[in-house]
C-alpha cells in the first residue's frame, strides 16, 4: 500500500506510553461480553477475571521497548493512522452520497493492557471495536502476530484489520449492532454464534468495500495487497484457528466464520463496492 507521506488521521488516542499502569477496574462482566462480540480475533477464550487480575497487578506494566523497537512501533502507528484516514475519506463519501453524515471513530493505540467503555482487555485478545465509546482498540504487537504467528505477511493485512474494525463501527451507526446484541438475551450460545458470524462477515465485507473505494478514489493499493488481505482473512477463519489449536473443527462454536467465508465476503465487498450487497443476515448459506 502506498501510504508514506499521506494524511494521518487526527482521531487517535495514543496510550502506548501509559497502558497497563494504574488502570482502574471497570466495565464488569456485562461490558466484557459486549467487548468479546466485537473482538477481531478470538481463537483463544478470554477469562474476564484474568484480565482484571492483570490490570490490578502492578507487576504487569508494559515492557520498555528498545530504541529500535520503538522506531518500528512508531512506524506501525503511522501506518494505521494513514489507514484510518483513508477509511474516513471513503466512508464520509459513501454516507454523504446517501444524504447522511458519517461520525468518525477514534483509534486507541495501547500497549499490553487497556480500559475501554466495554471493559478491560489485554493485547492477547486482539484488536476490537467498542460500541460503547465508538473507539477502535489496537495493540500494535498484533501487526507482528499477523506476520509471524498467523503467517500473513505484508502491510495490507493490518490495513484489513483496521478496516474490519471500522466495519463494526459502520454496523453500530446503522443500528445493526444493537439489533444483534439484543438477540444475545433471547438465544442460546450456539444459536447466537450464528449471528456473531454474520456480524463478523459483514465487517469483512465492509473492509472490502473500503478497499474498493480507496483504490478507485486514490489508486494507492499495490498489486499484491488484495492477495495479502485474502491470505489474512483465511488465516483467521474459525475452522483454521480451531484446527491449529485443538486438532478438530467445531462448527457450532464458530463466532467469526470459516476461512472460505471470510475470504468470500471481503472479496465480494472489494469487487462490488456496494454496501447494499453486504446483507449477510439474509444470506441463505449462513442461516
Amino acid at each position: 500500500m502506498k501510504w508514506i507521506g499521506r494524511r494521518q488521521s487526527s482521531n487517535v488516542d495514543d496510550r502506548r506510553g501509559s497502558s497497563g499502569r494504574g488502570l482502574a477496574i471497570g466495565g464488569g462482566i456485562g461490558g466484557l461480553l459486549i467487548y468479546l462480540l466485537y473482538t477481531f480475533l478470538s481463537g483463544n477464550s478470554v477469562d474476564p477475571s484474568q484480565i482484571e487480575q492483570q490490570l490490578s497487578d502492578p507487576s504487569n506494566q508494559s515492557a520498555q521497548l528498545s530504541p529500535e523497537e520503538q522506531k518500528a512501533d512508531d512506524e506501525r502507528a503511522s501506518f494505521v493512522k494513514v489507514v484510518l484516514a483513508e477509511t474516513e475519506d471513503v466512508w464520509n463519501k459513501i454516507f454523504s452520497e446517501k444524504g447522511q453524515q458519517y461520525s468518525e471513530p477514534t483509534l486507541v493505540l495501547f500497549r499490553g493492557l487497556v480500559k475501554s467503555a466495554c471493559g478491560n482487555a489485554s493485547a492477547a485478545s486482539g484488536p476490537f471495536y467498542c460500541p460503547g465509546d465508538n473507539k477502535l482498540y489496537i495493540d500494535l504487537s498484533f501487526y507482528q502476530d499477523l506476520q509471524y504467528k498467523l503467517n500473513a505477511p505484508g502491510d495490507f493485512p493490518m490495513a484489513y484489520v483496521v478496516a474490519h474494525e471500522v466495519g463494526h463501527h459502520i454496523q453500530n451507526l446503522m443500528g445493526t449492532a444493537d439489533k444483534v446484541n439484543r438477540l444475545r438475551q433471547q438465544l442460546s450460545e450456539t444459536e447466537f454464534n450464528k449471528y456473531s458470524v454474520m456480524m463478523e462477515l459483514q465487517a469483512d465485507f465492509y473492509a472490502g468495500v473500503w478497499a474498493h473505494h480507496t483504490q478507485k478514489m486514490k489508486d494507492i493499493l499495490d498489486a499484491d495487497d488484495i492477495d495479502e488481505a485474502l491470505n489474512a482473512a483465511s488465516a483467521i477463519g474459525d475452522d483454521r484457528l480451531q484446527k491449529q489449536a485443538t486438532g478438530q473443527v467445531m462448527p457450532d462454536a464458530f463466532t467469526h466464520g470459516t476461512s472460505a467465508q471470510r475470504m468470500y465476503w471481503f472479496k465480494k465487498g472489494y469487487e462490488t463496492g456496494d454496501i447494499k450487497q453486504g446483507d449477510t443476515f439474509s444470506s441463505p448459506e449462513l442461516q
